[in-house]
């Protein structure tokens, strides 16, 4: 049996054993692995697309695992299958990662229902691995219908899940500071519904928080992305409270989405975006190993470096040199 047929499968342990392997396939850099991998993606394409995908950030320390295995198993006791990737940050020494959240997400991962797939950023912008988005595609050919996306952290880096999952979450704890202090970070703006994590640490601080984060994000209701302001809730993951609260503001979210259309065009757009991001991605990698390009690239940087080039000249210099080869060919 091929491995997109074990993917499409009734769930099994040969599954679990299938998702591995594609993910694995899919991140692999070797060509005829890569290959394989866009030849997996096509035939699992009209298998997915069931599932709800749920973006979480947050500042470190927030507790986005807690959070996300106590969403997990609320989830799972209400008759869904979950999948999550984690994306764990990766050092920029070595290029390792920790890869720890199965064992912060212990209770989950041993639940047959449930699916965790830690992964290493390896460096990559928006918080997110390189190949997030295909796995995402393979957990939903294999029948997940809620995949929740784990970032490294938050900043103004951190937003690139908000680019390829239907609802952005973002997390924050009771005592982040004056509303000035919690709003400042440019991924409030993509937020569509902000959760105060720990909250049975302070119930008051928590509640001020959640008083100043919500008139804040008000004022971003008049001029940017949203018409209408995401809603701000209280949860304790650690206590398992509020996530009734939250999973009907999802829910809700979910609903006015489908009946505005909004969801179709958002996955539509999200869809368009990651085929540039692909495209652009595979150029930057053809012109840093394109041989003409290696050539050049030492004498002109370091006339950059002392000064001799501005750095736009040297840029189109290297853009004609790596240009040229292609009109050789």
């Amino acid at each position: 049996m091929s491995l997109a047929a074990v993917l499409l499968a009734e769930p099994s342990a040969a599954q679990r054993r299938a998702i591995a392997k594609a993910i694995t396939l899919l991140e692999s850099t070797r060509p005829d692995h890569r290959l394989q991998a866009d030849a997996l993606l096509t035939e699992l394409l009209p298998h997915t697309g069931k599932s709800f995908r749920l973006g979480i950030s947050g500042v470190p320390g927030v507790g986005k695992s807690t959070f996300i295995e106590a969403l997990g198993l609320f989830l799972i006791e209400r008759g869904h299958r979950v999948a999550v990737l984690a994306v764990d940050p990766s050092s920029s020494i070595s290029g390792g990662a920790i890869l720890g959240d199965k064992t912060r997400m212990e209770r989950l991962s041993m639940d047959e229902r449930a699916y965790i797939r830690p992964s290493p950023s390896s460096g990559t912008l928006g918080g997110v691995a390189d190949k997030t988005r295909e796995a995402m595609l393979v957990c939903e050919a294999a029948g997940f219908d809620i995949v929740i996306i784990e970032t490294v952290g938050v900043g103004q880096s951190e937003t690139a899940v908000a680019g390829m999952t239907d609802m952005y979450v973002l997390l924050q704890l009771p005592n982040a500071g004056d509303d000035l202090q919690a709003i400042k970070k440019g991924v409030m703006e993509l937020a569509d519904l902000v959760v105060i994590n720990k909250a049975d640490l302070d119930w008051a601080a928590a509640t001020r928080a959640q008083a100043q984060i919500g008139s804040s994000l008000r004022n971003y209701g008049h001029s940017g992305r949203q018409a209408s302001h995401p809603h701000v809730l209280q949860v304790s993951a650690l206590k398992a409270t509020g996530l009734a609260e939250f999973w009907a503001a999802v829910d809700l979210y979910r609903q006015e989405q489908a009946r505005s259309g909004g969801l179709g065009a958002k996955r539509r757009a999200q869809a368009q975006d990651w085929m540039w991001e692909r495209i652009h991605s595979g150029l930057r990698q053809q012109f840093a190993d394109a041989p003409a390009v290696r050539e050049l690239l030492p004498e002109i940087t370091a006339q950059v470096l002392q000064g001799q080039l501005a750095a736009s000249t040297a840029a189109r210099q290297l853009l004609n040199r790596f240009l040229e080869t292609f009109k050789h060919a």
